[in-house]
């Protein structure tokens, strides 16, 4: 006979099948136990596998020659990916806090904590680097399966009742509307899929006051994984955890002792993951701010609730919510299910309807999102709301819901079908998955209702709506993507494809870092190049793009998209010079065939140069990219004359914007219609004069339209603030010295008064010469040594943009943070100065681990003294007068 527990541990296992809200207690039973992954793994593949026969009928990446890469935001993280693959093959120019290869030289340790943390990230390093969209498409795939299976073990939690039909409704979970519209694209976001359910878990435990250490652990696994994603869950999970203890039968006193059990493990487990906060927090202030994001106001109630019905993929823009056809039936019966007790569906009704209703409310948009209204959708937290609709379905069925219930449910969703089949979202997929699907799930849940005790019966019913439940989340996923993939904003560009590869291949070939750098030139593959392709070029797209680096390579030639948030390469020769640029990639004549370059070979200036004497002053002329790109330089290459209006071209001064110039005149023309607009009478004409024989280059980074000078026309982007066109080549100055330059574009555009220069190639290359480099150069993962020839006091320029983080020292004498020159570091020199060594550290890393350390230490002593309190409760072994009953015997 077993010994009989002692009463504190009976008293831990009345906490642990403590009544749950619903009234139920939760069997402990070792078979129970020894059954519960099964479920789980039901969930995981049925919800993985409708997903990947989705897209096999559709034809889409990884199985048909659809796209290629996951799509044209998604082509933001692939790159990424391909940057952790080097991390970890040891490739990589730079390491976690650095990476040489963006932007110049840029951070990396924010970027790698939000982008890359999705534990399931680290599958790129076991697959080639040539096939680095597969892993990323595993992540999304496998971040399903795991949140499918987290959600039937939440379920359980809730109330118990069969595996099955817990697996049934998290496989609606997991294909949600905010997975198939939102979510796939963006891999980091796919671990909020997986958060919701771990922090549910965690306050369940809270509830019971159970596993407090474990439930810490998970809420920093939640938050490690993806911080943006779990703190819309947290919030969504405090709901949740509100309305149980609302609807439970507890104590005030009970109550409060819950809620300090859950304020103090959503403490430990955020600063046991304070690094990912703090870092990502220092570099998001001193980023680049995106373009101010406008709310449009909440869209039409029947739009809104259209979003409840699965199938579509609508016009206007609203929370993606629908949860699959099973859980859309149970929700609707959920209000007539007379087994759950009244308070209990007015609680979970209430918060369902909140929910839904803070999502259209700026002050609560505001809150779900960190109080930053975000750029593209304002619903980026609609998964939760899918979270919340799943548990009322499971709390509907596992109440098992009688056939006149179910009735009732399916009347509703008729209604609601009813009143949205004129918008947007509800299309023939609609009607085929919710009325076609809907019948066979409502008749297989009105068998489970009727046939209690005839076991075979239910085997079957349960096999049927097994069918029908996958079979209508793998259509409803199937008809989503093909509506996206229609809209060209979805459309991919390339990733890996034989010319990026071949592309990759040629730039490895020509790198010679540190000595300099090898640009992979103007963005083409993707929206991250050098990370894809290598070398050390200056396209960089992310949301912690420094605004040091973003202004000042801006301001030095080079344009922009997203308002600085992703910055390009520099196209013109003394930009590239600047930035020790040898070997890049020219982009193609107007007209060429996409993806095929021109290679460009120069002679740069060295990455490091020392400036022997004081550094020059701004000028006295105006303050142009050309007078700012000799100041850094130290010589004079350019002429910049002033545009003269055509005789007979109208032109208006503007002397308002600086450094003056003109706004042309209005000429309405079709956007698309490039012949229009280059043909010669066509837009404002200009003159200037230069040397002949030198290259003329134009600047004019707000201008859209046409450009056509002596070399062609080129097409102009520029749109005020938000895209910046890059300093360009123009054409070779003719023998008269005269350079004819033409601008047409729509509205009134702006150009600037000295937006021509005219580069003599003699003089840069003399300058470029002249400028004083280090004896040797070394470049490690986030260091930077230069080994100095000796000489008078002067100082040290770095091709790097200024950002924060670097500390440097001369001689070995202490770190000092160095300062900025034309936007570059600069480290002052002594005289006979001769090692210089700089090092980044990522701001708010110190700050993190020594929070995260005090954290562990917190969560080792609750541990430690929990194991020895059950260690005093434990019971006094029974003696046995027969030694062959004794232990051990």
């Amino acid at each position: 006979m077993s010994p009989t527990p002692s009463a504190p541990q009976e008293g831990v296992r009345a906490r642990e099948v403590a009544r749950t809200p619903s009234g139920a207690t939760r069997p402990t039973s070792p078979a129970g136990i020894r059954r519960w992954p099964a479920a789980p793994m039901l969930a995981a593949l049925l919800s993985m596998g409708a997903y990947c026969l989705a897209l096999a009928v559709h034809g889409s990446y990884p199985f048909g020659p659809r796209s290629r890469s996951v799509n044209d935001l998604g082509n933001q993280f692939v790159p990424f990916h391909a940057r952790l693959w080097d991390l970890l093959h040891g490739g990589a120019h730079g390491d976690l806090f650095f990476n040489w290869g963006s932007g110049y030289g840029v951070p990396f340790l924010a970027d790698f904590v939000t982008y890359l943390m999705n534990p399931f990230s680290l599958l790129v390093g076991v697959f080639p680097r040539a096939l680095v969209d597969l892993p990323v498409f595993l992540v999304t795939l496998l971040s399903i399966g795991l949140g499918a299976a987290l959600m039937t073990v939440l379920l359980g939690r809730l109330r118990p009742g069969p595996g099955v039909l817990r697996a049934l409704l998290a496989v609606g979970y997991g294909l949600c509307a905010w997975v198939l519209n939102d979510g796939y694209a963006d891999p980091m976001w796919m671990w909020g899929l997986v958060s919701l359910p771990l922090l549910g878990i965690a306050a369940d435990w809270c509830l019971r006051r159970v596993r407090w250490v474990t439930g810490t652990l998970l809420v920093a696994v939640a938050f490690a994984g993806n911080f943006y994603t779990a703190a819309m869950a947290a919030l969504a999970t405090g709901l949740v955890l509100a309305v149980r203890l609302t609807t439970d039968a507890e104590t005030a006193g009970g109550r409060l002792r819950v809620v300090g059990r859950a304020a103090g493990m959503t403490a430990a487990g955020v600063a046991l993951a304070a690094p990912v906060l703090t870092v990502s927090l220092r570099a998001s202030r001193v980023a680049q701010p995106p373009p101010t994001a406008v709310y449009g106001g909440r869209p039409p109630l029947l739009d809104q609730l259209a979003q409840l019905l699965p199938g579509g993929h609508g016009d206007v823009p609203a929370p993606n919510v629908f949860v699959g056809v099973p859980a859309l039936l149970l929700v609707a019966a959920f209000p007539f299910v007379r087994a759950v007790p009244a308070r209990v569906r007015i609680g979970w009704s209430l918060l369902a309807v909140g929910i839904g209703a803070s999502f259209v409310w700026k002050p609560t948009i505001l809150l779900w999102h960190g109080l930053a209204l975000p750029n593209g959708s304002p619903y980026r937290a609609a998964f939760v709301l899918s979270g919340v609709l799943v548990m009322i379905a499971w709390l509907a069925l596992a109440h098992r819901p009688r056939a006149r219930e179910l009735a009732a449910g399916a009347a509703l969703v008729a209604v609601l079908l009813g009143c949205c089949r004129n918008r947007s979202a509800v299309g023939g997929a609609t009607w085929l998955v919710v009325a076609g699907g809907g019948a066979v799930v409502l008749a297989a849940l009105v068998a489970l209702a009727r046939l209690r005790g005839r076991p075979r019966a239910r085997l079957a019913a349960t096999a049927v709506l097994t069918g029908a439940a996958t079979l209508t989340a793998a259509y409803t996923a199937f008809s989503v993507t093909a509506v996206r993939d229609g809209i060209p904003w979805f459309r991919p560009k390339l990733t890996m494809t034989a010319g990026s590869l071949a592309t990759r291949r040629g730039l490895i070939a020509r790198d010679d870092w540190p000595r300099s750098r090898t640009d992979p030139g103007p963005h083409e593959y993707a929206n991250n190049d050098p990370l894809l392709l290598g070398g050390e070029g200056g396209s960089y797209y992310s949301s912690y793009v420094p605004v040091a680096t973003a202004r000042a390579l801006h301001g030095l030639g080079a344009g922009w998209y997203i308002r600085g948030r992703h910055t390009l390469s520099f196209e013109d020769p003394v930009g590239r010079a600047l930035m020790g640029v040898s070997s890049a990639q020219a982009m193609p004549p107007a007209g060429g065939p996409r993806g095929r370059y021109t290679v460009v070979r120069d002679r740069p200036a060295p990455l490091v140069t020392v400036r022997r004497g004081p550094l020059p002053g701004p000028g006295r002329g105006p303050d142009t990219v050309f007078a700012r790109q000799e100041r850094l330089l130290g010589a004079r290459v350019y002429e910049v004359p002033r545009l003269v209006p055509a005789a007979g071209t109208p032109a208006t001064p503007a002397p308002e914007r600086a450094p003056g110039g003109w706004l042309l005149p209005d000429r309405p023309l079709p956007a698309a219609d490039a012949e229009a607009l280059a043909a010669p009478n066509t837009g404002t004409a200009f003159t200037a004069r230069c040397t002949p024989g030198s290259v003329a280059l134009w600047y004019a980074p707000w201008f859209g339209g046409e450009v056509g000078g002596p070399g062609g026309t080129a097409r102009a982007v520029g749109r005020w603030d938000v895209t910046a066109n890059p300093l360009r080549r123009l054409g070779t100055v003719p023998a008269d010295g005269v350079v004819r330059v033409r601008f047409a574009g729509q509205g009134r555009p702006y150009v600037p008064e000295r937006a021509v220069g005219c580069l003599s190639p003699g003089r840069l290359a003399a300058a470029v010469r002249a400028l004083e480099g280090p004896v040797r150069l070394t470049a490690g993962g986030h260091e930077l040594t230069a080994t100095l020839r000796p000489g008078a006091a002067g100082t040290a320029v770095l091709a790097l943009p200024a950002v924060p983080g670097w500390g440097c020292s001369v001689d070995g004498g202490p770190d000092r943070a160095p300062g900025a020159f034309g936007g570059l570091l600069a480290v002052p020199l002594a005289r006979g100065a001769t090692r210089l060594s700089c090092a980044y550290t990522p701001p708010g890393l110190a700050a993190g681990l020594a929070t995260s350390g005090a954290a562990a230490l917190v969560v080792g002593a609750v541990a430690g003294a929990a194991r020895v309190r059950r260690g005093r409760w434990r019971p006094t072994p029974p003696s046995f007068p027969n030694s062959a009953f004794r232990p051990n015997s």
